[in-house]
């Protein structure tokens, strides 16, 4: 991990920037792949199964009977956690319902807005070096709540053809039957041209590698939704002197953990804040099981001294981070001038790890600088809104002839006659 200090203005640009992707010939082998799914379908998915997850495969779907064994290989005590995320997660995305209002703009026309579920999304789950289960909850509660009729989970198999217990297990807990053993960009293309096996969805969620992030890019060219553009996990940590180093470095790593194109910031108007932290990083660093993969990451992450934490709040909201992690005791003083954050963490006991488990907020969020522009999932992003008018005799002539003259003035003479004709009645 790089440290620079007080670099000027100037140079925020280029510190700001992301780890650069490897792309060759990624659109080419990504477009192959859908074309062959949306041509051969189930045939295509088992062939790709052999040549990515090497296993051959005899039928995509998961049985009823493989969800009850899986159901009873996990643990009470891994079952009692996931119940505990799975309530918090309720809790939070319940409350992000509204009831409908009607308003009366004029006398006699009234307008709403109601949300309706979309009724079919898809979910990629993630299940090879990190079989991430959480993210069921992070979609799956959501999903449920708003109502969506029917709900598509996609996760790669093992070599021995099984999906993870604890993605199986978490799956029937919310409510999820339609689970099929198929990864990669072909489990996209299966979500979004439907095969014989696989439903046709109307939206996909959830994260997944360069080459199923682009095939989720491509497919929106098709017509089918995405929860949002996506790149590799980020975490930038603002530490003052209030902060706990050893806090803020099992931060970074619990971060840098996720993958060897991850990125970690740590920013700080404090030097004695980053060495000690950055002696707390190698420390930690040794203890890691997935210790390779946090060295790849830490190696394009930084640590930078700023002048002033007004600085570094600056700097934040020009990186535009996935995770914000607020490291001080005073960190309820800076909240207003936080502009650009996926998820915010505030307080030296806010670790990023209990907002991607437990906490009750979503951890599906925006990545690459999408934060600037884009929204984390949430209970909003499984439904549409539709808007409603309603017109009494009273209303139209009340606004009919200054959408007549409107009408006029563009030319559009059937929109003005669809008024007169009613003001005439």
């Amino acid at each position: 991990m790089k440290v620079v200090k007080y670099p000027t203005k100037q140079d925020w640009k280029t510190l700001t920037k992301r780890p650069e992707i490897v792309r060759n010939e990624l659109d080419a082998i990504v477009s192959e792949v859908l074309e062959s799914v949306k041509n051969n379908n189930d045939q295509a998915l088992l062939a790709y199964a052999q040549k990515f997850d090497n296993v051959k495969l005899t039928n995509l779907s998961v049985s009823e009977s493989e969800v009850s064994d899986a159901i009873t290989l996990v643990s009470d005590e891994l079952k009692a956690a996931i119940n505990i995320a799975k309530n918090n997660i309720e809790k939070f995305h319940i409350a992000q319902k509204s009831p409908v209002e009607i308003t009366e703009t004029t006398p006699g026309v009234q307008c709403w807005r109601k949300s309706l579920a979309i009724e079919k999304v898809g979910l990629y789950i993630p299940g090879g070096t990190a079989p991430l289960f959480s993210t069921i909850l992070m979609l799956g509660v959501p999903a449920t709540l708003a109502g969506c009729k029917e709900i598509v989970l996609c996760s790669p198999p093992n070599k021995k053809g099984k999906i993870h217990p604890a993605i199986l297990y978490t799956a029937n807990l919310v409510g999820i039957t339609k689970i099929y053993k198929s990864g990669g960009a072909q489990a996209i293309a299966a979500m979004a041209y439907g095969t014989e096996t696989i439903p046709q969805v109307y939206k996909i969620f959830g994260p997944g590698n360069q080459f199923v992030t682009k095939a989720k890019e491509l497919v929106q060219l098709s017509g089918v939704a995405i929860d949002m553009p996506a790149g590799p996990s980020e975490v930038l940590i603002i530490a003052d002197e209030t902060s706990n180093p050893s806090f803020v470095a099992a931060d970074l790593l619990s971060q840098a953990e996720h993958g060897a194109d991850s990125q970690v910031i740590l920013l700080s108007d404090n030097e004695q804040v980053i060495e000690a932290t950055t002696i707390e990083l190698a420390k930690q660093l040794a203890e890691l099981p997935r210790v390779d993969i946090a060295t790849q990451a830490l190696k394009h992450s930084s640590a930078i001294v700023l002048e002033t934490i007004s600085d570094c709040i600056q700097f934040s909201n020009e990186y535009a981070p996935e995770h914000l992690i607020l490291a001080s005791e005073k960190a309820d003083d800076w909240l207003d001038t936080i502009t650009n954050a996926g998820s915010v963490f505030i307080g030296n006991y806010s670790c990023e790890s209990a907002g991607d488990y437990a906490s009750g907020t979503n951890h599906t969020l925006p990545t690459n600088g999408y934060a600037k522009n884009y929204s984390g999932v949430s209970l909003d992003s499984f439904v549409k809104k539709v808007t409603f008018q309603k017109l009494s005799k009273q209303g139209i002539q009340n606004i009919g002839p200054a959408i007549e003259l409107m009408a006029e003035a563009e030319e559009l003479f059937a929109h003005k006659n669809a008024v007169t004709l009613r003001l005439k009645d």
